[in-house]
């Protein structure tokens, strides 16, 4: 298993460094950086003109390096994060990239972590009882579910979550995580509480799109294997439907969905950064707008670098847990 898992890690190295050139040539493939922003603040808020802004401007890019050849730039990023976990500097907030993605990022892996296991739960629960009763008014029920969770873009969702909560339940305050009085208060069930009443809204709408896909992954494969061959015989032995479902039939329908959550870890991630910009819940997602709109290119390559880091990893674990399933696996891998 050991073996398996290394060689796993070894093979992704190589796309995590493509990962990370395509990555750097999207960020700098928009015109401009962000010594145009110096020079437009300059102008619009410092009274200077054309010329000396220019100056100051060209005086910026030469400081931080941003007149360099982009393979250059590419190497000095990728260097520091590879020798010193430096991600560069972030021009918009002056402070080095890893401290604002130190800030943000846990939350985000978090909430991401919390969601997805709560939609793997609750799908694969849905979708054993969905197969386990087929064309019957709880399954019906759990495809439209699973058809709305599935169709429906999560912005859509949140827009309106926040058009309801706002106009309809009257509630205020969005945009952080705690409210005033427990922002820097020591850890309580108070604080707790008042967390998951600033979030709930983000967790909901990222576990209903991934509950709805692990719903339909799972009763799909459940209702291959209840027509196997040995199913039948298990059911000819007499054995009682509850036993011939949990004991045979699941554990052989729950490979498929092991594999799916490979992608379903960054599906969550992807989620809550959709939800978090709606919501501006300082995690990640709105720091990657804002950065976007800023041309703070080094905070919006890391946290993308991030993300792709963590659907790698994802992969790489869905795969080991897939192999400790069945040996087949990493047998047919070491042939």
């Amino acid at each position: 298993m050991f073996k398996f898992a290394l060689r796993r890690l070894l093979a992704a190295l190589p796309m995590l460094l493509i990962m990370s050139i395509v990555t750097f040539a999207i960020i700098q493939a928009p015109p401009g950086d962000y010594a145009d922003v110096i020079k437009t603040q300059s102008m619009t808020y410092g009274g200077l003109s054309d010329a000396d802004a220019q100056r100051v401007a060209d005086q910026y890019r030469e400081q931080y390096g941003l007149d360099d050849p982009l393979p250059l730039q590419y190497l000095n990023w990728v260097t520091g994060i590879v020798t010193e976990g430096d991600f560069g500097y972030s021009f918009q907030h002056n402070k080095p990239v890893s401290e604002l993605l130190g800030e943000r990022f846990p939350r985000t892996l978090m909430i991401a972590l919390v969601c997805h296991i709560l939609a793997t739960v609750i799908g694969a629960g849905l979708g054993i009882y969905a197969a386990s009763n087929q064309y019957k008014l709880g399954d019906q029920l759990s495809t439209v579910l699973a058809f709305i969770g599935m169709t429906v873009p999560r912005f859509i969702l949140a827009l309106i979550m926040l058009y309801w909560l706002v106009f309809i339940m009257d509630v205020s305050s969005f945009g952080n995580l705690y409210s005033p009085e427990y922002a820097f208060a020591p850890w309580s069930w108070g604080k707790f509480t008042d967390l998951l009443y600033h979030i709930w809204p983000v967790i909901f709408i990222a576990v209903f799109g991934g509950m709805a896909y692990n719903l339909r992954v799972m009763r799909g494969n459940l209702l291959d294997v209840m027509n196997a061959q040995y199913i039948e015989t298990a059911r000819a032995k007499g054995l009682p439907r509850r036993t011939v479902v949990m004991k045979h039939a699941v554990p052989n329908a729950v490979h498929p969905l092991v594999m799916y959550q490979g992608m379903a870890l960054p599906y969550m991630i992807q989620g809550e950064l959709e939800v978090a910009i709606i919501f501006t819940i300082p995690t990640i997602g709105p720091l990657i707008v804002e950065s976007m709109n800023t041309m703070d290119v080094y905070v919006t390559g890391s946290a993308l670098l991030l993300i792709a880091f963590v659907m790698v990893i994802g992969n790489i674990l869905a795969d080991v847990l897939l192999a400790a399933l069945d040996p087949r696996v990493r047998l047919g891998a070491s042939a």
